[in-house]
């Protein structure tokens, strides 16, 4: 169930992309630009506590981040579903909001 919030929340992200750009080619180099970014600012690399705390606000806004933390907590620390309900909240907060933007910025375009 977590996992698929995460695949949900960054398919939404494709989606709100897909409303930005043009041609496909575009929405491709905006998800290649978001990738890096995306994995530098999780925490992956990096120790988020070390990140500066600009970094560390942008990356709340990233579902890579919380499902880190989420992944992190269920095999390093053995969390309950209990442990891991904040992390849960905040992407699906961030599924809801990238699915109104994309729904909003949609347009039918007749060609």
């Amino acid at each position: 169930m977590l996992a698929f919030v995460f695949i949900a929340a960054n398919l939404a992200l494709g989606l709100f992309f897909s409303t930005l750009a043009q041609t496909q080619q575009q929405a491709m180099q905006m998800s290649f630009f978001f990738f890096l970014p995306n994995i530098l600012l999780s925490g992956f690399m990096f120790p988020w506590e070390a990140m500066p705390r600009p970094a560390q606000l942008l990356s709340q806004c990233l579902p890579l981040t919380h499902f880190l933390r989420i992944v992190r907590g269920i095999v390093l620390k053995g969390s309950g579903m209990a442990d891991v309900t904040g992390e849960l909240t905040w992407m699906a907060a961030i599924l809801v909001v990238l699915v109104l933007l994309a729904s909003f910025r949609f347009t039918k375009k007749l060609a």
